[in-house]
């Protein structure tokens, strides 16, 4: 299951992959629910890809974290994270993480969140189904305070 493609460039592996949960040997198998919502990610993920980055790979550092991962690595409550709306990315070949977000931000891409998070990576956050998307857009400074951009 874990090998499944949920579109041309993204793999369920790639968005519930975690080192964290594999050293503290935690399970972090989605719900066909999350996986659902994981496609719906992945489509979002082809658009950035496409339309904001130039076909550049994007790198995935974090996608869904079940909630024994999401308190290890000390995410909040209410993260979209825990329902596979959530990714944390970075595209080095495209600028940093702070030029990366705003092309996101200034694209037609369909976010709820997009978040610059210590200069290290963009989080970006889909609103759940039939929800209007907010379309934040934030930074997270090294100190944790959420600012606006």
């Amino acid at each position: 299951m874990k090998n499944d493609m949920l579109s041309a460039h993204f793999s369920l592996d790639e968005l519930v992959r975690s080192e964290t949960a594999t050293q503290r040997k935690i399970d972090n198998t989605p719900t066909p629910e999350v996986v659902k919502n994981l496609r719906r990610l992945a489509d979002v993920l082809e658009k950035i890809r496409h339309e904001v980055v130039n076909d550049l790979p994007l790198r995935i550092s974090s996608g869904y974290r079940g909630k024994s991962l999401n308190t290890v690595v000390g995410g909040t409550a209410n993260s979209a994270h825990l329902t596979g709306l959530a990714a944390d990315l970075t595209c080095s070949n495209f600028g940093t993480p702070r030029e990366l977000c705003a092309a996101i931000a200034q694209s037609e891409v369909p976010f709820d969140q997009v978040i610059v998070e210590f200069d290290r990576w963009v989080h970006v956050g889909l609103a759940p189904e039939g929800q209007i998307p907010r379309r934040q857009v934030l930074r997270i400074d090294q100190t944790g305070t959420r600012l606006g951009v």
